[in-house]
């Protein structure tokens, strides 16, 4: 344990391991330069391959955990880093061709009314 008053004690003792403050993965950028992250945007690893760049540990276990396809939101709450921090990561994985994603509809794509509404009459008549 750090001494009682230590400046560090607010932040961390002993116990808790190495500390790294979620703006040191990410560069201190709090965006992604590449991409729309949406919290039920799906990301799936595009290959096995090795990247061309070595991969920070938070990388690599985006990549591990996308072997299917899985939610921005899902992510960031398996490893425990804020949203931001996940969606700037994801920006780098996916210039890097590592990951690609699957945005969710809009509301133009969605079906009519009316289709939905056939579809259930159809559905009844069974």
């Amino acid at each position: 344990m750090r001494s009682a008053g230590s400046a560090d004690e607010a932040w961390y003792d002993d116990d808790a391991g190495p500390v790294a403050r979620p703006y040191t993965m990410t560069g201190g950028r709090t965006a992604p330069e590449r991409g729309r992250f949406d919290l039920i945007s799906l990301v799936v690893a595009r290959r096995a391959g090795s990247p061309r760049a070595p991969l920070f540990p938070e990388q690599a276990r985006i990549v591990e955990l996308c072997h299917h396809p899985v939610s921005v939101a899902e992510v960031a709450a398996e490893l425990d880093l804020p949203l931001g921090t996940v969606r700037v990561l994801l920006g780098d994985l996916l210039a890097a061709g590592l990951v690609e994603t699957h945005e969710p509809p809009t509301l133009s794509e969605l079906p009519s009314q009316e289709l939905l509404e056939s579809i259930l009459v159809g559905l009844r008549a069974l």
